[in-house]
């Protein structure tokens, strides 16, 4: 079998700023697999795009059963992938999640059965960013209700208990009471009472809502200063905080400060990198949960490495996800089959009309849970419609590669 074709897509969504970038990869015995680089929101599309287009050309006419051996050509042929960052990064994973898509398929079993084998059935699951509002409405949404006053944060919570989860995720200082985004200098300083009592107060209502056996995640999206994150840790620590998740930016030296001085569980990944930069914070063990993105992170390959290492320091493992529902199918091959797996992420924005018509299905927790895909390959793929929705594709052969934009 062999490599020889690979389509790349750019994908325009209802959602402004919300720009998948997904890909094809063709064989010669008409098997197909299907990868996400997931820099879909925030600024990198574009460069997603055009790194898998420019690796795409890599892996034309080789074996997709050879992962291990494509994904060191990938990682040294390409010359960034050496300490390499998001970009160069997306684009490996993207081919090496379709690469193991097809090798599943042509065993006719789910890609968990490559990794190892399952673990467990199904994944337990959270109800990630509860202040963009927990709408109980699926797929028919453009825009959130963003949570603003007290009445919001217990209504958003209280909406997603409802439907069975039992742990959640907020942000408590993305923004002001009057609807504003909080300003940057106000969190990446030493917190004035003002900010921390807002936090505070958020929490308070919060878990006063979901009761004391809902699991709360705190996130803080790398916003805060060392300082900062501490003062907030150990503000929030009463409220029996599930992790802290990304508390400042991700660097080991200030990581090992805020471990230093706080007993609330420290967790970080979706701007962490490669085995190589994540070895740091595990011999450190400064971070308790790992969070890699397979999409950004090295795909299949890459992150069973990442959970085997985290595994030798009793770390935990809950993989960043937020793309297509293509996305969460790729992280529950990985989920069902590691040891250290804790939890499963399910973003706000899959339930949005953004996440729908791209993908075969739109896999969504009931009662707080996830099945894991007994479908051959990831148990999922791209429809007519995410090809439809393609606002650039690039198509890669041993001959052309060619552009067409909408």
């Amino acid at each position: 079998m062999k490599v020889t074709k690979v389509e790349v897509l750019q994908i325009k969504t209802v959602s402004p700023g919300w720009r998948p970038v997904v890909c094809r990869v063709y064989t010669d015995e008409g098997i197909y697999g299907d990868g996400e680089a997931c820099l879909a929101f925030g600024k990198g599309s574009s460069a997603a795009f055009g790194m898998v287009r420019d690796l795409a050309s890599m892996i034309i006419g080789e074996d997709p059963m050879d992962t291990e051996r494509i994904w060191q050509k990938l990682y040294e042929g390409s010359t960034w992938g050496y300490n390499g960052g998001p970009v160069v990064f997306a684009g490996i994973s993207a081919l090496d999640i379709a690469l193991w898509d097809i090798k599943a398929k042509a065993f006719g079993v789910p890609v968990y059965k490559l990794l190892g084998g399952k673990t467990r059935d199904n994944v337990r699951a959270y109800a990630s960013q509860l202040q963009h509002g927990w709408r109980p409405d699926l797929f028919t949404f453009d825009e959130f209700d963003v949570a603003v006053g007290l009445e919001d944060y217990a209504a958003t919570a209280q909406c997603a208990i409802d439907e069975g989860f039992d742990a959640v995720k907020v942000d408590l200082l993305e923004r002001e009471n009057s609807g504003d985004r909080l300003a940057s200098w106000k969190q990446n300083s030493i917190l004035t009472g003002d900010v921390l009592e807002l936090a505070v107060e958020r929490m308070d209502i919060i878990r006063k809502t979901v009761g004391p056996d809902v699991s709360i995640i705190v996130e803080a999206h790398s916003h805060n200063s060392a300082t900062g994150a501490v003062q907030i840790a150990n503000a929030l620590e009463k409220y029996d905080v599930f992790f802290y998740e990304e508390p400042n930016t991700p660097n080991p030296e200030t990581a090992r400060y805020i471990a230093a001085h706080t007993n609330v569980p420290m967790a970080s990944g979706e701007r962490i990198y490669s085995r190589w930069q994540f070895a740091p914070y595990l011999t450190d063990g400064t971070l308790r949960v790992i969070q890699p993105d397979i999409g950004t992170s090295g795909g299949f390959t890459e992150v069973k490495k990442i959970c085997d290492m985290a595994m030798a320091y009793d770390v935990f493992v809950q993989p960043h996800v937020c793309g297509t529902p293509l996305a969460t199918s790729i992280a529950l091959q990985l989920e069902a089959v590691i040891p250290n797996f804790i939890i499963h992420e399910h973003n706000s924005n899959l339930r949005s009309k953004s996440a729908t018509g791209l993908t075969k299905y739109n896999p969504q927790p009931v009662n707080g849970r996830l099945a894991v895909p007994e479908e051959p390959g990831l148990g999922n793929e791209l429809t007519e419609g995410a090809y439809e929705q393609a606002t650039c594709i690039a198509t890669v052969t041993k001959d052309e590669n060619t552009l067409i934009t909408k």
